[in-house]
This record gives structure tokens, C-alpha cells and sequence, in this order.
């Protein structure tokens, strides 16, 4: 395989520009901003750059999945939303890749709704991070940076 870049990308689906303000109570009150900027202190610890990005299209992220391979990122931090439940379109495009994806999620989906214990994202991901508030993500980064995926 080519030799990957150190770049990691962190890929937010519908609704989480609108973290911070929409249900505190089960997704914490940290902004996406403020989860990026975590993001970065965490990844310079580990020489490793973020290319942090939000749509609430799903063809965009399966567009940016496809672009992460094709810039050899070293891996995709992944949280697609309610598209986690929906998207056998992400389910391919994640197959269809060669770099890790982990699943993000805020919260714990299974301690959810019904329709959000299936998880399309999760059975092609690498690892899957649930249920840790923002921590989420920096529990992601540091499996990418400790070789786990």
C-alpha cells in the first residue's frame, strides 16, 4: 500500500453544526467548534493533522470518504448522524475505501431508539466510539494515533 499522509479526517453529518444547541441533554453542550479545536490540541500531541468537515448531504460525505482515500489520509473519524441508521450508501462507500474508518458517535445509540440500534456505518467501520460526549472523538484520534485501526 502507499505510504498514507498523517492527515485524519473528521467527517460530521446532519444536525451536528448544530451541536451545542440541540439536545444538550443527550449530546453535551460542546460546539462542533470547540470539539475541532480539542481535535487539533489532541492531534498535534501525535503529529497528526485534522481536516475537520460538517454537511447535511449525504452524497457530500460519501465524496469526502472517496477524497480521503484518494489524499492517502491515515484514517476517517466518522460520524454520520442519523445517516448511521439509513445509509447503505455510506455503508458501500466505506467498503469500498482502503483506509480505517471509526465510527463517532456523542451518545449510545443502543441506549436509544429502536431504529438507532442498527448501525450501517458500523459494519464496515474499523472500530466504532459511542457514548463519550465529545471524549468520543479523542478516545477515535487516539486509536488512530496508537496503530489500533
Amino acid at each position: 500500500m502507499d505510504e498514507t499522509t498523517n492527515t485524519v479526517y473528521v467527517l460530521n453529518g446532519p444536525n451536528l453544526n448544530l451541536l451545542g444547541l440541540r439536545e444538550p441533554e443527550i449530546y453535551g453542550s460542546d460546539t462542533l467548534d470547540s470539539i475541532a479545536g480539542m481535535l487539533e490540541d489532541r492531534a498535534r500531541d501525535h503529529d497528526l493533522e485534522i481536516d475537520m468537515r460538517q454537511t447535511n448531504h449525504e452524497g457530500m460525505l460519501v465524496d469526502w470518504l472517496h477524497e480521503a482515500m484518494a489524499n492517502k489520509a491515515r484514517a476517517v473519524l466518522l460520524n454520520a448522524g442519523a445517516y448511521t441508521h439509513t445509509s447503505i450508501a455510506l455503508l458501500d462507500a466505506i467498503r469500498a475505501i482502503t483506509i480505517p474508518v471509526i465510527e463517532v458517535h456523542l451518545s449510545d445509540p443502543k441506549s436509544r431508539e429502536d431504529f438507532r440500534h442498527r448501525s450501517y456505518v458500523g459494519m464496515a467501520a474499523a472500530k466504532t466510539v459511542e457514548g463519550h460526549g465529545a471524549k468520543s472523538y479523542l478516545i477515535a484520534l487516539d486509536a488512530v494515533a496508537a496503530g489500533e485501526v
